[in-house]
């Protein structure tokens, strides 16, 4: 594949009114690629994450995730970015697809340039909360008592932490390097620290810092947003649907909305859906 030139799309999911939201690559028609092709041309993205879209025998479309340093099973941005691109352009009908991924398939259901993708129900598990504390630059003060941190997985694994308020949120500085090698020891994506919002249209603001997959911070994080409607739903802090905003603290902030719904029965969680808003907002070519 030496010399042949990649078209990159720059795609904006999560968006809030048009604007904000957090950038994906999409690469269409990427059939020819190898594994190593995709890897060189997401770290050349620079992106948090970067999708590639192939046809698939068994679904709708084959989707491939990568952030600048390695593959990642799922990515919540970059399947709305991707789905909603298609549904804008007429790529795509409207009603439920499903995306082929290197862990199974999944439901997507599109309805112009928004779209909503499944995630499995909740798993929890318990982790050091003073290892994450340190690592996160908090104190235990500054930690909402009914939100030590915890592991949540609907298909990735994120540690969530609860704060006690959105002016806590700001001065978070993680150990890049401590919070890397927690994630590595937990199998995780990444550590959602949320506050909640109860005066606001949003249930919580949040932030997202994954370094074990070369991702300081982003602005929306769609396989974080479904774990934290989960945990806000199973502590009766949260009905069925949830909306999230992400990225206003982030240097320079990107607001984003995530909405979560759930479906509950005899009080378990059994399916897990989250949609937002795709913009696209510019291309690229990039040469291999």
């Amino acid at each position: 594949m030496s010399g042949r030139e990649i078209e990159l799309l720059q795609v904006a999911a999560f968006t809030s009114g048009g604007a904000g939201g957090n950038p994906a690559g999409l690469v269409l028609g990427a059939d020819g690629l190898s594994t190593s092709d995709k890897q060189a041309l997401a770290s050349r993205a620079g992106l948090s994450e970067t999708a590639f879209i192939s046809r698939s025998e068994v679904a709708t479309l084959k989707l491939e995730f990568f952030t600048p340093t390695r593959q990642i099973a799922h990515c919540g941005h970059a399947t709305i970015a991707a789905f909603g691109y298609l549904g804008a352009s007429g790529r795509l009908p409207a009603g439920r697809h499903t995306k082929e991924t290197i862990d199974g398939l999944r439901e997507v259901f599109v309805d112009g340039g928004r779209a909503a993708m499944q995630q499995r129900p909740p798993v929890y598990d318990d982790v050091d909360a003073a290892e994450m504390l340190s690592a996160l630059g908090l104190t235990p003060s500054q930690v909402d008592r009914r939100f030590a941190p915890v592991r949540v997985d609907t298909g990735n694994g994120f540690v969530l932490v609860g704060l006690n308020a959105p002016d806590d949120l700001t001065g978070v500085t993680p150990d890049l390097a401590a919070l890397h090698d927690l994630s590595e020891l937990h199998d995780l994506v990444g550590v959602y620290v949320f506050a909640l919002t109860p005066d606001s249209a949003t249930a919580a603001t949040t932030r997202m810092f994954a370094p074990r997959y070369g991702i300081a911070e982003e602005a929306a994080t769609g396989m974080a947003a479904g774990p934290l409607g989960c945990l806000l739903n199973d502590r009766g802090l949260a009905g069925a649907s949830t909306l999230i905003e992400q990225g206003r603290f982030m240097h320079p902030p990107s607001p984003s909305r995530l909405q979560v719904d759930l479906t509950v029965r005899d009080g378990r969680i059994q399916d897990v859906r989250v949609s937002g808003e795709a913009q696209l907002t510019g291309a690229t070519r990039l040469r291999l």
